[in-house]
């Protein structure tokens, strides 16, 4: 043979060895990229020959598979559209998926490892057995509430957030964000349809995908001060001790005076603690707030939940819809030294504090749960395509415990004070004993105020039955009463249906 040959036999040697290498990095690597690609139609007519399981509450079903004469044997819908579009999310053929469409997919499609019997029967039978079932824990009661009240808010107010949960075990009852979205045109069939209802979605100003109940961060306000309470009840300072405040403070370094929301809050040069709580004096607790520390009030945030970056919510512990962290901001001097000023606007929610609702509720959750905070969760129990095979069950677990059962105690007392003495008074619920905090925090310059309110509802044995955060965004004069009396709503909601406790 000679040279030439030779070297032309090397070469297709070489190329048959490059195309052997790259069709095992295909097949080894590479495939289930392939399989799973938007761009698969083979994969996507095939996925939709499958009924997808149903998403349900309290016995009815809010996403659902109908059969179709098209291409794609079925058809995702949701027949409550907007009430439950940010905890439901929405399975679309050629976007991604969200909210639990998303966290629960191979169970809901039917391609968890766990399914594999119902697979391999299939395989014998030609079949195609339908995915598992998720159930959540939501109250339907309570979500309708939430949305109706928050859709229809006497402020006229567009954006805002509630979100309720039951503080004994952590199940979610209630999620709602505003402006809210049908997810039905999200998975559409057609997929030019389905694109321009995202893109119109998308470009609202108004953000409407947003899941402002656990993904957006605002100034919290007031209803901060529940925090720094549990700082100052654990470093000396009771109930009745008398605390400086006064109708301003100007703290070292500032020439900015913070004053209180009207003259008539704490006018007095001290008041107790749980006056200031009570009436929610903003003198009282700036002073309060240098007084105990930069690190003291930054620490019990933390261990109230702020910081958090892994908190999902959705099954216990096992991904869900993603929680945005909380954060206490700076409270710092450039070389590194405690800034009062800072520390005194921080120390009534406002400076670069951010709190997201749920955290909110998870607050008010641990006051009337004797300081344990449950870790929260919206997927109660996954049932298979039978619905008599039970895959998972959630059993509630603790998060963390912020504070002491005492220091927890005095909390809820001056918390119940603010709904029967003070700004919460919207939030009463005959025959339960309700606690609060209101909240009015600075959005922009020229931009109308935050309303917030967070709570929790005890029976009459004295067991917490619900918590609640809710938020209206921009509501200006009277935003954090209309949020207490939208709370009180919710949780008279969640008591009264046996399915969402």
């Amino acid at each position: 043979m000679n040279a030439p040959l030779r070297r032309v036999g090397v070469v297709v040697m070489v190329l048959f060895g490059l195309l052997f290498a790259n069709l095992n990095w295909i097949q080894a690597y590479k495939a289930d990229e392939y399989r799973t690609s938007d761009y698969n139609g083979r994969v996507q007519v095939d996925e939709y020959k499958r009924k997808r399981g149903n998403i349900e509450a309290g016995g009815t079903a809010f996403a659902v598979s109908r059969e179709t004469s098209g291409e794609l044997t079925y058809q995702r819908t949701y027949p409550k559209g907007p009430e439950y579009a940010h905890i439901l999310g929405y399975k679309p053929v050629n976007l991604a998926e969200t909210g639990i469409e998303k966290s629960e997919n191979d169970f809901l499609a039917g391609t968890s490892d766990r399914l594999i019997a119902n697979r391999v029967k299939d395989m014998f039978t030609g079949d195609q057995t339908g995915g598992a079932n998720v159930l959540l824990t939501v109250s339907k009661q309570a979500q309708n509430v939430a949305y109706e009240q928050l859709r229809n808010n006497r402020q006229d107010v567009s954006k805002g957030a509630a979100i309720a949960i039951d503080p004994r075990t952590g199940a979610v009852q209630a999620l709602v964000s505003m402006p809210s979205f049908d997810p039905n045109p999200l998975a559409s069939h057609d997929s030019d349809t389905a694109t321009a209802a995202y893109n119109k979605l998308e470009q609202d100003p108004d953000g409407p995908l947003k899941n402002r109940a656990v993904g957006e961060v605002l100034p919290p306000g007031s209803t901060f001060k529940i925090v720094v309470a549990a700082a100052a009840l654990e470093n000396g300072i009771g109930q009745n001790t008398q605390i400086p405040a006064g109708p301003e403070y100007t703290p070292p370094t500032s020439g900015q005076p913070i004053r209180n929301a009207v003259r008539t809050i704490c006018p007095q040069p001290q008041v107790t603690l749980l006056t200031a709580v009570t009436q929610s004096c903003n003198t009282g607790f700036a002073q309060l707030g240098v007084r105990l520390g930069a690190d003291t009030v930054k620490e019990k945030a933390r261990q109230f939940g702020f910081e958090d970056e892994d908190l999902t919510v959705g099954r216990l512990g096992e991904g869900g819809l993603g929680v945005a962290a909380s954060r206490t901001g700076d409270m710092q001097n450039p070389d590194g030294s405690t800034d009062p000023a800072a520390l005194a606007q921080s120390s009534i929610g406002q400076n670069n504090v951010r709190m997201t609702p749920l955290q909110g509720a998870l607050i008010a959750a641990t006051v009337g749960n004797d300081g344990r905070q449950m870790r929260p969760y919206l997927v109660r129990q996954v049932l298979g395509p039978d619905r008599t095979t039970d895959y998972y069950t959630a059993q509630p677990r603790e998060l963390r415990q912020p504070v002491s059962g005492q220091v927890a105690n005095d909390l809820r007392d001056m918390m119940v004070s603010v709904v029967e003495n003070g700004t919460g008074r919207n939030a009463r619920i005959s025959g339960y004993t309700v606690g609060g905090k209101t909240g009015t925090a600075q959005s922009a310059p020229n931009r109308p105020d935050h309303g917030w309110f967070i709570g929790f509802a005890l029976d009459k044995q004295g067991n917490p039955v619900s918590a609640v955060c809710v938020v209206l965004e921009e509501a200006g004069s009277g935003g954090s009463a209309e949020a207490a009396r939208i709370a009180g709503q919710i949780m008279r909601a969640a008591i009264n249906d046996p399915g969402g406790r």
